[in-house]
């Protein structure tokens, strides 16, 4: 085993909530077992010990590998029953075959934490299962039974999870993401790296990065209830190919999208990308129409192309506060562009704010008499710096 750096900065809060979270334990671990650690360079098991260990999360890890004494330098386990210690997190790497036993074993060790009613959580970030059909859905059927509702599992066929602000990298990406107050969640591993990526150029960080694969255990409702409880996610943006449980999905959705936006992009909204999607995670998208009306009743803001998902993302990133209203002002020095994004908010579902009487009388006093004197405010295409920015200190005042 091998006890990384403790956090010394770390709330009270986050023990606080560990006592009352049904997922604390994937989350917030404070010890993880890798079973399928490996020195074999290149292999999904090294990278993911490697990660652990390279970003200090403050708990014990524990490789498990029933052929070697040690992994990385650090001494390995020939299964999680030998682990001397209580363990809050098991990471499956292995053989798609050999992963019902293994589940089997994490419940009869009864690991620590709580989903719900049950014993333990595990991440299964190996794949074969469903995807490819009788035989998939048969060791799923396993997993299943082995687990006897006492185990709570993300995956299988999934990146694993990602939690920047406690350096937690449970996954086998290359790099940790920067912490910020996005919460991602997406079924598709590749995607999760795509994100990734881009957020580094971006700037953008994140309270938790969870690559749910199948979810053929923990669904969209766990997770989005989690982060609703969150103090440090703001946001929540999901990729999704399959809405699993839509009850489950919904009743999370209209309640904590009250308080924090929630963004989708679903993929397989024509006939063809829907079995694709089927392809990939064995999804069934559904009747496109029947999500969007239900997204519009929970609250939901879908999103139909990824740079939309990527721009939405960023915004909910950096706004320090999130419009309650769909009521916005457009400040241009082009009344031909004013009028073209006037055009795709109202065809998002915005609408124009009218301008107070008080406005107009203050930007008189300042702008051309040949401005607009209505909204979008054209301040004409002379405009300076500070134009722009007297414009903007008066329209923000306005009470619409």
């Amino acid at each position: 085993m091998i006890q990384t750096r403790q956090k010394t900065t770390a709330p009270t809060y986050d023990i606080l909530r560990a006592e009352r979270q049904p997922l604390t334990s994937i989350f917030v671990p404070n010890n993880v077992a890798v079973i399928g650690a490996t020195d074999r360079v290149g292999s999904v098991g090294r990278t993911i010990l490697w990660n652990l260990l390279s970003n200090p999360f403050g708990g014990t890890i524990f490789p498990v590998n029933p052929k070697r004494h040690s992994v990385l330098e650090i001494p390995a386990y020939p299964n999680i029953k030998a682990i001397p210690e209580p363990i809050d997190l098991a990471i499956i790497v292995i053989s798609a075959p050999m992963v019902p036993n293994v589940v089997r074993d994490c419940v009869a060790v009864s690991i620590k934490g709580a989903i719900a009613q049950r014993n333990g959580c595990s991440i299964i970030i190996s794949a074969r299962f469903k995807e490819i059909g009788p035989e998939g859905i048969e060791l799923e059927h396993q997993i299943m039974t082995a687990a006897r509702g006492k185990m709570g599992i993300i995956g299988p066929n999934c990146l694993g999870v990602m939690i920047p602000h406690s350096g937690l990298n449970a996954t086998f990406a290359s790099t940790i993401a920067n912490p910020g107050n996005v919460g991602f969640i997406s079924q598709s591993g590749a995607f999760c790296t795509a994100v990734l990526d881009w957020s580094f150029s971006e700037n953008v960080g994140f309270s938790a990065l969870i690559s749910i694969g199948s979810m053929l255990d923990v669904d969209w409702g766990d997770l989005i209830y989690y982060l609703g409880d969150d103090p440090r996610t703001k946001s929540i943006v999901i990729y999704m190919e399959s809405i699993g449980n839509a009850r489950s999905f919904l009743s999370a959705a209209r309640e904590v999208g009250l308080t924090k936006p929630i963004i989708v992009i679903k993929a397989g909204k024509a006939e063809a990308t829907a079995q694709a999607a089927a392809s990939h995670t064995d999804s069934l998208t559904g009747s496109d129409e029947v999500l969007n009306a239900a997204f519009r009743r929970c609250g939901v803001l879908r999103v139909n192309r990824i740079s939309e998902l990527f721009d939405m993302a960023e915004v909910m990133a950096k706004q320090p506060r999130i419009p309650k209203v769909s009521k916005l002002t457009i400040i241009t020095n082009a009344g031909r562009l004013g009028v073209i994004a006037t055009d795709a908010m109202i065809a998002d579902g915005g609408e124009l704010a009218p301008l107070a009487e008080e406005t107009v009388t203050q930007m008189n006093e300042f702008l051309s008499t040949h401005w607009s004197h209505s909204n979008p405010i054209d301040i004409l295409g002379d405009a300076t710096p500070e134009r722009y920015h007297k414009t903007l200190e008066v329209a923000v005042k306005d009470p619409s």
